[in-house]
């Protein structure tokens, strides 16, 4: 008797499992997991654009400044002579000297600024375009301007946010910060001045006297261009600067290198 009972009780269960009705896979389900999956990956692409990939790519870029730093100071004695005259404790200035203009791409410089922190050196090169030279090098010279130490406007670009973001930090600059331009004959120091918010399309900032249209320059001028608010391209931040001096490689790194950021 319990056997059957239990028998019976067996071919119930059995029939009841086969009549709950099969879960089926709707299609807004899978696109619902799709669109989920898909919000995931763009978010960690997100932090890794902004965060995670500048710090690696900030990183490196100073890594590779400082590598070229090393370099020069290696392989390339400067063909300006010191200022013999110069009082001793002085700092040794000379003559600028013009390098020619860089080809797309080609890496001239390095930039310091003091403010942004002593590891600060971002390589620079020929161009402001993207994909060859702002996000794999880092600060773009803009063709037909300026080259460092020269008469006109010195004008460089380069990104406020991702890839390094070597400009982040543009609008912390102040009055009398020095920017300094290192090339393989030595550092052109310039002063910054002023800030400015202009639209895209505001190419007087260009000019050989920014924003003044048919006046010849007498001074060496520095403006450097980035995008503004963060993360938009609705504006455009400037900053100008002054040349002050050109120190040679044979008389060793300016004073203006080592300036704390007050």
């Amino acid at each position: 008797m319990e056997e059957a009972l239990a028998g019976n009780a067996g071919d119930a269960g059995i029939r009841r499992s086969r009549a709950l009705p099969k879960r089926r896979t709707s299609v807004v389900g899978v696109i619902g997991e799709i669109l989920i999956t898909a919000g995931v990956i763009t978010l960690l692409y997100v932090v890794w654009q902004l965060w995670v990939g500048d710090m690696i790519y900030g990183a490196e870029r100073n890594a590779t400044g400082h590598e070229l730093s090393q370099e020069w100071a290696d392989a390339y004695p400067s063909t300006s002579e010191p200022d013999a005259a110069a009082p001793e404790g002085d700092p040794v200035t000379a003559e600028p000297i013009i390098l020619a203009e860089p080809a797309d791409a080609e890496q001239f410089g390095v930039m310091h600024i003091p403010r942004f922190g002593s590891d600060y050196a971002v390589p620079m090169a020929g161009g402001i375009t993207r994909a060859n030279t702002l996000d794999p090098i880092g600060i773009g010279h803009y063709p037909g301007t300026s080259m460092p130490g020269e008469a006109g406007n010195f004008a460089v670009a380069a990104h406020r946010t991702t890839w390094g973001k070597p400009f982040n930090r543009i609008a912390e600059l102040r009055v009398g910060d020095a920017i300094v331009v290192e090339t393989p004959d030595g550092w052109y120091t310039y002063r910054f001045r002023t800030l400015e918010y202009v639209t895209p399309d505001a190419v007087e900032v260009l000019l050989p006297v920014p924003q003044e249209l048919d006046v010849p320059p007498g001074t060496a001028y520095i403006t450097m261009t980035s995008c503004s608010p963060m993360y938009s391209m609705a504006e455009r931040i400037v900053a100008y600067g002054v040349f002050e001096s050109f120190t040679p490689r044979t008389a060793g790194p300016p004073a203006s290198l080592d300036e704390a950021a007050v």
